[in-house]
């Protein structure tokens, strides 16, 4: 799996736990958790979660060179710049960006399309080869 995809993915899922216990820390305080922060949070939680998955399928699927650094440049700029969008626009107040969520989705959507079109054409590695272990009883 690619190293920045690994990395990613628990960056940013220790990032959201970060931000989840700051949110934890306004509630009992008595104050709200501002929607901005809510939508950016659940937004990397779930990216990254995502990015497991991801990172998984890129290596069942064997991407290599190009097509392995396209889905996973596209996906790490869309799981960190998405959220990162929603809470600068929200939270520090540069509405600007707003539109740009835009941009980082499509970058999302890209890199789905082509593990998409790579399911499509091709073999998993697990699904063609012979299971070197014996699946869970749980």
């Amino acid at each position: 799996m690619s190293r920045v995809l690994k990395t990613s993915r628990f960056l940013g899922l220790a990032t959201m736990m970060c931000v989840g216990m700051y949110q934890n820390v306004l509630l009992a305080s008595g104050q709200g958790a501002p929607a901005w922060m809510i939508g950016g949070h659940a937004h990397l939680g779930v990216l990254s979660i995502l990015a497991v998955v991801m990172g998984f399928a890129v290596d069942a699927f064997a991407l290599d060179g190009t097509l392995r650094s396209a889905v996973t440049s596209l996906y790490v700029v869309g799981q960190w710049c998405l959220p990162l969008t929603v809470w600068l626009a929200g939270g520090f107040g540069l509405e600007f960006l707003h539109p740009t969520a835009f941009l980082r989705g499509l970058c999302l959507i890209v890199a789905m399309l082509l593990m998409a079109y790579q399911a499509a054409t091709s073999s998993s590695r697990s699904a063609t080869g012979p299971r070197s272990t014996a699946p869970a009883d749980d």
